[in-house]
């Protein structure tokens, strides 16, 4: 059971809703941010997310609740950090792989036009 926070634990970490959080360009540029500097946590103002307020604090609500971050309440607004730990523990490859790309800058989130192009 989630925690009072809505954070899943370890063992309830489930590799479709990962999947599925990863799957939006948007909640995929937040946890490679995260990634790139491990360490430090970040207000959720600090990214910038061409979207309206409550679409972001959807967006972070996915993450937290697939069990990529962990957000803590500081009246005015939320730090969030990405759990590596609880996640290397369930699930290291992923990790690796989210690591490997936030240090490497090769995300490109996919468009339309790339669907459509012509070979």
């Amino acid at each position: 059971m989630p925690d009072k926070n809505g954070h899943p634990s370890v063992e309830e970490m489930e590799l479709g809703a990962i999947f599925s959080a990863l799957g939006d360009p948007l909640r995929l540029k937040v946890v490679l941010a995260l990634a790139a500097d491990p360490a430090d946590a970040r207000m959720c103002g600090s990214f910038e997310l061409p979207v309206a307020k409550a679409t972001r604090t959807y967006h972070f609500r996915v993450l937290r609740e697939s069990g990529l971050i962990r957000q803590v309440d500081h009246g005015n607004g939320r730090s969030n950090t990405l759990r590596l730990e609880e996640l290397r523990q369930r699930f290291p490859a992923l990790v690796e792989l989210i690591l490997t790309e936030a240090k490497t800058g090769a995300f490109r989130p996919l468009k339309l036009e790339d669907l459509t192009a012509k070979a």
